[in-house]
């Protein structure tokens, strides 16, 4: 198979690990966290992990009604500029752990007295020896240039994180089901099949809304990345505010159900009137009519934890649409595993 393909299975196992080895990491932040009583979070991140931020906006969000701000790194490093961090729990989010731009932000969270958080696969690195807290991926060396374990045992990261501020129940039972949900998506991969071929060409847009906007924006990228598509995602509801204008591309959906079912729903009855190619992705009990082909798991898991499975069956499709274009999705042109920018 592939370095990329191999990785993309391991993710029940990092997901379990993650589970057992975090707990006193979670409780040293849950701890913390009810000490500081930050007024919100700001996040540094780049690449995959940004979309790792975006997920949490709306965990933080939806759970414990937090504003979340993403970072904007180059206000820290070429202009010098940064923003007053004071109260807020800052996190940084880097599977290397060695991203210049993000440890700036951290650092200068450091000097201004603000709580700091590494969420990182290497515990050792420079953005965990910056950091106050550090909680490690345990997700295992990745070779592969695509992330795809460390982008799910981030999210996962910051939904235990989510339940240390405010312990739930339910939500922790459904954290314990990660694992297995993730596995069941695995075994769903043949349901993707029918979907790559619309895929095949050139550009494509990618939609989602709530939770899964961050998904989204995570399968564009690992499509563009590893198949050369050129893939652009937006929240839907954007998407009805001027880009729709583009439409004719292969769309591709990606929903969790919950509050935003309905929208995914009317963007889908809009683009299959107007003639256009509409595929989606869903982890619900149903995909909307009309589409010219859906694989829909459903993993029984709340819509806050969607973007886990969702993201395991997007990476599948990015391998598949990747093989089919004869692309190898390893090696992506022009890419290395750490990419360092200021």
């Amino acid at each position: 198979m592939s370095r990329f393909y191999d990785e993309i299975r391991e993710q029940p196992e990092v997901a379990a690990r993650l589970l057992e080895e975090s707990r006193t990491a979670i409780e040293a932040f849950g701890a913390r966290f009810r000490e500081a009583h930050p007024k919100g979070f700001v996040i540094a991140a780049r690449g995959s992990s940004d979309h790792a931020a975006l997920y949490a906006k709306y965990l933080f969000g939806r759970r414990h009604r937090s504003l979340v701000a993403l970072a904007a790194p180059s206000l820290f490093t070429r202009y010098s500029s940064p923003p007053s961090l004071e109260g807020q729990c800052v996190i940084g989010i880097s599977q290397s752990g060695e991203s210049p731009d993000v440890i700036a932000v951290v650092e200068e969270a450091v000097r201004q007295g603000a709580m700091t958080v590494a969420i990182t696969n290497e515990a050792e690195s420079r953005l965990a020896a910056t950091s106050e807290l550090v909680l490690p991926l345990h997700a295992g060396s990745e070779r592969s240039v695509p992330a795809s374990k460390t982008y799910t045992a981030s999210l996962l990261a910051l939904a235990l994180m989510s339940q240390a501020i405010d312990p739930d129940e339910q939500f922790g039972a459904a954290l314990n089901r990660v694992p297995m949900s993730i596995t069941d998506a695995l075994e769903a991969e043949e349901k993707l099949a029918p979907l790559a071929p619309a895929l095949a060409g050139p550009r494509a847009i990618v939609l989602g809304r709530g939770f899964n906007f961050s998904t989204a924006e995570e399968v564009a990228l690992k499509l563009t990345e590893t198949s050369y598509v050129l893939a652009r995602a937006w929240s839907v509801a954007d998407f009805e505010h001027g880009p729709i204008a583009v439409v004719g591309f292969p769309v591709l959906l990606v929903g969790g159900g919950g509050s935003v079912e309905a929208d995914l729903e009317s963007i889908a009855a809009r683009l299959v009137d107007s003639g256009c190619r509409v595929i989606g992705v869903f982890d619900c009990s149903s995909a909307p009519r009309g589409l010219e082909a859906a694989a829909v798991h459903d993993s029984g898991l709340p819509e806050e934890l969607t973007p886990l499975t969702l993201a395991v069956l997007g990476q599948l499709l990015a391998w598949r649409v990747a093989l089919a274009r004869g692309v190898d999705p390893d090696r992506p042109r022009a890419l290395r595993k750490i990419t360092r920018t200021w």
